[in-house]
């Protein structure tokens, strides 16, 4: 059996980690630009705190979950979240179960992908959907291992390669910004282009803290975004 490790309650705490719509929109976004099927079989990998498969269920998804911490079945009552260890475990579903695979700030706290990767795929429909966020290791790398868990960052060429060595197929793999005005506004999303130009993510992180402006550590501070399909 799984052991407590109290990492959800640390490291996503209301006082550290407060709740807000992000999840929600973020969602919608990849919902619409991924052309997901509402009804859809959606597996979230380290559900965590539930706040991304909350969302997918409240927008109309069969939503399961995963995850090392015992803790993450109850953040989420209502959603089939199962204890796995995604480092050894053989995931807890039949072959091509899902229709879509999710996981935000995960991949990079495992040593080796393999088993991650290997058992998404093998729970994966054919044509499945996959979606893995993860912190840009450029933008991130004097903040990165602030989460004493992390352990392996990414760039998005190591990315792309993630994606051939597993034979995805119609990838895309791109830096993201946590920012909802950024994705459908050019000119929101250049300014903040200007901002990475003149400011390091320390300096963001305490001008968003000074002023509570998002916009400034969220302009500096990168995900990668990958999707690929089986």
């Amino acid at each position: 059996m799984a052991k407590k490790s109290n990492y959800i309650k640390t490291t996503y705490s209301e006082n550290r980690a407060p709740k807000s719509h992000y999840p929600t929109q973020l969602i919608s976004y990849l919902t619409d630009r991924f052309k997901l099927d509402k009804g859809n079989k959606v597996l979230e990998v380290g559900c965590g705190r539930g706040d991304f498969i909350k969302a997918y269920q409240e927008a109309g998804f069969d939503c399961y979950g995963i995850d090392l911490d015992p803790d993450a079945k109850e953040f989420s009552p209502g959603v089939d979240v199962r204890v796995t260890n995604i480092d050894s475990d053989k995931f807890p579903f039949d072959d091509n179960f899902f229709d879509v695979i999710y996981h935000k700030s995960v991949i990079e706290h495992v040593f080796s992908p393999n088993n991650l990767m290997e058992e998404s795929k093998r729970v994966l429909k054919p044509g499945g959907k996959m979606i893995i966020l993860t912190p840009d290791w450029v933008s991130q790398m004097k903040v990165f291992y602030e989460d004493i868990t992390h352990c392996r960052p990414y760039t998005p060429d190591a990315m792309i390669d993630l994606f051939k060595m597993y034979e995805l197929q119609n990838f895309k793999v791109e830096h993201f910004k946590q920012l909802p005005a950024t994705w459908n506004s050019k000119s929101t999303n250049f300014i903040a282009n200007i901002l990475r130009l003149f400011m390091g993510v320390l300096t963001a992180r305490k001008l968003t803290k000074m002023t509570n402006i998002k916009f400034f550590r969220w302009s500096v501070e990168l995900m990668i975004l990958g999707y690929g399909e089986k």
